[in-house]
């Protein structure tokens, strides 16, 4: 059987961001090519699906709409 090993410092000695690959607070908004932007990219992707999903369900179905015009 395995032993496991608690952490002993205290709270208050653990940093106050989390670094990500680069150094950086992983939450910081940084324009380019850099890790920040996968999560920030990810953040705003699951917002956009989920407000259409709210707005699907309120009755304005954008892909019924365009299904209707092509001919569906």
């Amino acid at each position: 059987m395995e032993s496991r090993t608690t952490e002993t410092r205290n709270s208050t000695d653990l940093p106050a961001v989390a670094p990500a690959y680069n150094g950086i607070d992983r939450n910081a908004f940084i324009f380019g090519w850099n890790p920040q932007a996968e999560l920030w990219n990810g953040r705003l992707a699951a917002i956009g699906f989920l407000a259409y999903l709210l707005w699907d369900l309120a009755g304005y179905s954008v892909l019924r709409d365009v299904l209707h015009l092509i001919g569906y």
